[in-house]
């Protein structure tokens, strides 16, 4: 097989996520960006709310047996038991303020874990691993 070398100027972002990941997966910077060449760069997060990137940003350090733990990861019962009720009352108009703020909380709570969890399977499935869907 013919090789080419290339010089190639990457804006710092991409290099990084790139990085990142070489290091994540214990592979080469050579062999991910090969890999990125072939079928495309890591799924993109800029373009989520602001208030969530960062939490998104990072999951490009992590290793793949942490991303298959947050994939795997479920919400504490009590917890999404207490959300239901607060949408309940939230419906009925007997929300307390305070309960309002709680349900804010927990809304945005559930947001990023859902965000989280998807965005893990998609660097999954960028790192080449078969992730089934829900």
């Amino acid at each position: 097989m013919l090789v080419e070398t290339v010089t190639l100027q990457l804006p710092e972002m991409l290099y990084r996520r790139l990085a990142y990941t070489a290091q994540a997966t214990k592979r080469s910077l050579e062999d991910v960006m090969l890999h990125a060449l072939r079928v495309g760069s890591p799924p993109a997060w800029d373009d989520v709310p602001a208030e969530y990137q960062a939490d998104l940003a990072a999951m490009d350090k992590l290793d793949d047996e942490a991303l298959w733990k947050i994939v795997r990861g479920r919400k504490v019962e009590a917890d999404m038991t207490r959300y239901d009720d607060l949408l309940e009352r939230n419906s009925s108009g007997t929300l307390s303020e305070t309960e309002g703020l709680e349900l804010t909380r927990l809304r945005a709570e559930s947001d990023l874990f859902m965000l989280r969890k998807a965005h893990a399977a998609l660097l999954l499935r960028w790192r080449g691993h078969d992730v089934p869907t829900p």
